[in-house]
């Protein structure tokens, strides 16, 4: 499964039954609850990366994935603005970017 088909997916849950899709569940409760439940699922995966953990940091970063799809899905971004954006980036130095920001 590539991310644009984990974001379609996760679009198409933002209208389910909460009662049988988790991922309905999650962008019921609002912006702020998705928002707090990846910044949750990153310090875990930072856990993960600090303790070395290949398999767990692997399993922790699918979680971040999911869920920093699910936080844009609640504030109605698009995965392919962020790439966009992403896009818009290349060639510019990491430094400069953030020095014009």
């Amino acid at each position: 499964m590539t991310l644009d088909d984990l974001a379609t997916l996760i679009a198409t849950r933002k209208t389910a039954d909460p009662e049988s899709s988790w991922t309905a569940k999650l962008l019921s409760k609002g912006p702020e609850k998705c928002a707090e439940k990846f910044g949750e699922e990153a310090i875990e995966a930072i856990i993960e990366a600090v303790k070395g953990d290949k398999a767990r940091l692997t399993s922790e970063a699918a979680d971040v994935l999911y869920h920093f799809l699910v936080m844009l899905t609640a504030r109605d971004v698009r995965l392919d603005d962020v790439m966009a954006e992403l896009a818009r980036r290349q060639g510019t130095s990491g430094i400069a970017e953030k020095a014009n920001r």
